[in-house]
């Protein structure tokens, strides 16, 4: 027998998450699927981040925001699948069948999109070979800045993420080299004022052309770096290695015929600040809906989350309420309040 869900989040990142945990608060079925492994979106290209915009909460760093946003996600004990990578969506009467890249289907009465940007994946150093380093010294972003103390780094690239990564470990590094192809750096220049003031070597114009590996070709240990205008090139020791080149997006979701929805410059779906796309019964939330007035901040993908929901809700029950009970007075935290309040009391006495 077919197991349907009522709402299936398609997304993993922050719009996803929340819509999981807003749609267990509205009494929903709710399945969430994620390609990657992991879940938590872009936040977790940037885990060292300090993310200060969401309203009444104190700086907090990208990770531990990502934890309690999956904390928050489980609390009405959704399904949720990583690693599942949704390729063909279409219709069945009044039922949508996701079919997956491994052959699965999942069955639901609505969609809610929150892919944001896509699949991300970083577009890694075109170097035979280097894929092997990956495990040791080569990084695509910076998870640990604690593995970086005292080293000689190398960040290859000339855009703000680059940049910000280049200041950050200036401090705490030996040295910081930035390397890149071009003649003029692509990051803001007050980003560019900022990482020379703090002593960072900065050198256009300049590829890396080699990687060779310490005696147990086990991490990187040279790199050879070379001067596209003067022709002239030089190998250093190097004990950690950034790559950030940018990120491919990957958008192969794709529609039965009879699915229609209108995209904004050709990716983004059209819809409204509620949530609701073209297509009845499919509603979006986060990056991948445009909307006129749209907040492209973690806050307005919140309300985006709950609007979606909302709409999911009434499309499913239309006579219930369009919006959900606030906290403060919803009867479904009544007996998680109390075991909050009492683990407190206990912490206390």
């Amino acid at each position: 027998m077919q197991d349907i869900y009522d709402v299936t989040i398609i997304g993993g990142g922050p719009a996803g998450l929340y819509s999981a945990f807003y749609s267990g608060l509205r009494g929903l079925k709710t399945k969430l699927i994620e390609s990657q492994d992991q879940l938590g979106g872009k936040v977790l290209l940037y885990p060292e981040k300090l993310i200060w915009d969401i309203g009444g909460h104190p700086p907090i760093l990208g990770e531990q925001f990502v934890k309690q946003l999956i904390a928050q996600a489980k609390t009405f004990d959704p399904t949720i699948l990583t690693g599942t990578k949704v390729d063909y969506i279409e219709r069945q009467e009044d039922t949508f069948v996701i079919h997956t890249a491994q052959g699965d289907k999942h069955y639901s009465k609505t969609i809610l999109l929150a892919v944001g940007g896509g699949i991300i994946n970083p577009q890694k150093l075109t170097l035979e070979g280097a894929e092997k380093y990956e495990m040791t010294n080569l990084h695509y972003t910076v998870q640990s800045y604690q593995r970086f103390v005292d080293k000689e780094i190398i960040i290859s690239g000339g855009g703000n993420a680059a940049l910000d990564w280049a200041v950050e470990l200036s401090p705490i590094a030996k040295n910081v080299t930035v390397v890149y192809r071009k003649e003029t750096l692509s990051a803001h220049e007050a980003t560019i004022q900022e990482a020379l003031a703090v002593g960072v070597q900065i050198e256009c114009n300049t590829t890396i052309t080699k990687l060779s590996a310490n005696t147990n070709k086990t991490a990187i240990q040279l790199v050879t770096c070379e001067n596209s205008k003067t022709t002239q090139s030089y190998t250093r020791q190097i004990d950690e290695v950034i790559v950030s080149h940018g990120y491919n997006r990957e958008a192969s979701l794709a529609f039965e015929e009879s699915i229609t929805i209108p995209k904004k410059d050709d990716y983004y779906f059209e819809g409204k600040a509620t949530g609701e796309t073209a297509q009845p019964g499919i509603f979006a939330a986060g990056d991948i809906l445009a909307f006129e007035g749209k907040i492209h901040l973690l806050l307005g993908t919140f309300q985006d989350a709950a609007n979606a929901v909302n709409s999911a809700k009434t499309y499913l029950e239309p006579t219930a309420y369009r919006n959900a009970v606030v906290s403060s007075h919803n009867e479904i935290f009544k007996e998680k309040n109390r075991s909050i309040i009492e683990k407190q009391l206990v912490q206390v006495n």
